[in-house]
């Protein structure tokens, strides 16, 4: 039985312990000599049944599930060794050739040996799925009948499901804690395992970001060079760029929209100025390479100044024109949040309109404030796309936003691209800058909840 059969199963199942819970409570209610004082909703024991009847199978599922493919290769291993057959190649690479023989006329396509395996791994196969499917819906039912059994008016049926539904809210924020680590600790190990190869203080402070290497020590580029401070300058300075275009436009657009706007302008002007975050990156990068950046070079041989092709102004301005919304948005619903006392008692004293503004609204929303800009400026760091098609691949290390630059993110993209063993500095150097990446991160975060903090204080 298929995975998502047996899922729709187990639904049914929970539906009509629900239902049948629900039913039980509602005669035993009715069949009380005397009238029933009713302390929990009927249907509480119903959310019951079906919630007992439902997760221990659904875990089980998932555990079975896991252990499903392990399982089938170790049984054709000892499938292999017991005919005595004899693989050439690696047995990950000789159990696909077989598992992915679906027709007749690839069954037909396969060595003799391979015809025989297959055979027996279709066999071995449906005994899984079968035994998982029976395994599963046995619980289930069994889980179901067993809570059907015990309920009765009795039973603290709605502390019981509010306890379930605790602890499914607690294993949802637990998942997602472990998954946090876990990406952290994979990244970390990775990391540790580049710094064994390349010094820290080589990556940290290098100025020559080479990561090729030669397969042989006479071949040209055998001496691969790691220092990502070139990355770590282009990244910010790009970054730079957007948050000076989308930081002023977004914040001003914000200030209008919120206390000038009317509603009629604000209900048509919120939503076009937020269309542009949902425009795909890649097509901010085609507007990067094919207008912006022409027109930035064509203007600078107008002035006399040297503009590469692919320059990080040119990346900088549609970057910052694209994270405009995450500044506008946010800023907007927090100076709207701030409350009209203020406004008013800030008006009442003489103040003007512009004044209010500047001396207390924006002081009041600035926590909100600075979380937009870390938002837009996360995104920035971020991005990797228009970088790629504006400001090129050149791991150059300057500060002139007229010549071509990187990004961390564009070499990460660059060093994993095409099929890649992680057992070289080349491939290993992209968890280092991810890592790098999660602690310039970690500290824009710090900053923000510092300024948060700071100013919560003040206000409230």
């Amino acid at each position: 039985m298929s995975i998502s059969a047996l899922l729709l199963l187990l639904a049914f199942l929970a539906a009509f312990g629900f239902l049948i819970g629900r039913q039980k409570i509602h005669l035993q209610y009715k069949q009380q000599s005397e009238k029933p004082r009713i302390t929990t909703l009927p249907k509480y024991f119903g959310y019951v049944a079906g919630l007992v009847s439902l997760i221990p199978a659904l875990l089980v599922l998932f555990v079975l599930h896991v252990a499903e493919t392990p399982w089938i290769n170790h049984q054709i291993s000892e499938v292999i060794a017991s005919e005595g057959l004899q693989t050439d190649l690696d047995l990950d690479l000789y159990l696909n050739d077989i598992k992915n023989a679906n027709s007749e006329a690839e069954v037909a396509a396969l060595s003799h040996d391979k015809q025989v395996i297959h055979g027996h791994y279709q066999r071995i196969t449906k005994t899984a799925e079968w035994g998982k499917s029976a395994v599963v819906i046995s619980l289930a039912v069994l889980l179901g009948l067993f809570a059907l059994k015990r309920i009765n008016t009795e039973t603290r049926a709605r502390l019981i499901f509010e306890k379930i539904i605790e602890w499914i809210l607690l294993a949802a924020a637990s998942i997602a804690i472990m998954t946090t680590v876990g990406i952290v600790l994979s990244v970390l190990f990775e990391s540790m395992r580049f710094f064994g190869d390349v010094p820290v203080m080589d990556f940290m402070f290098g100025t020559e970001w080479s990561p090729q290497t030669a397969i042989r020590a006479d071949q040209v580029g055998s001496s691969a060079a790691f220092g990502a401070v070139p990355l770590f300058v282009g990244t910010m300075l790009i970054s730079v760029i957007a948050l000076m275009v989308s930081v002023p436009l977004g914040l001003m657009s914000a200030i209008y929209l919120s206390e000038y706007a009317s509603r009629s302008v604000r209900a048509v002007a919120k939503p076009v100025l937020e269309i542009l975050a949902g425009i795909p990156t890649v097509v901010y990068g085609f507007f990067a390479a094919l207008t912006v950046a022409p027109f930035i070079r064509d203007l600078g041989e107008g002035l006399g100044l040297s503009v590469a092709s692919e320059s990080a102004l040119a990346a900088g301005l549609v970057m910052g024109i694209m994270i405009i919304p995450f500044v506008s948005s946010l800023a907007d619903d927090v100076m709207s949040a701030v409350p009209q006392a203020l406004r008013e008692g800030s008006l009442g004293l003489g103040a003007t309109r512009s004044e209010t503004i500047v001396k207390v609204l924006i002081p009041a929303a600035l926590p909100g404030i600075v979380g937009g800009v870390l938002l837009a400026a996360s995104r920035a760091i971020g991005e990797t796309m228009i970088v790629v098609m504006a400001a090129g691949l050149a791991a150059n290390l300057t500060v002139n936003p007229l010549e071509a630059v990187t990004t961390v993110t564009v070499q990460i993209v660059t060093l994993l691209t095409g099929d890649q063993e992680f057992d070289s500095a080349k491939t290993l150097a992209a968890f280092a800058l991810g890592l790098m990446l999660f602690v310039t991160t970690l500290v824009l975060n710090m900053v923000a909840l510092y300024v948060v903090r700071k100013y919560r204080e003040q206000y409230e």
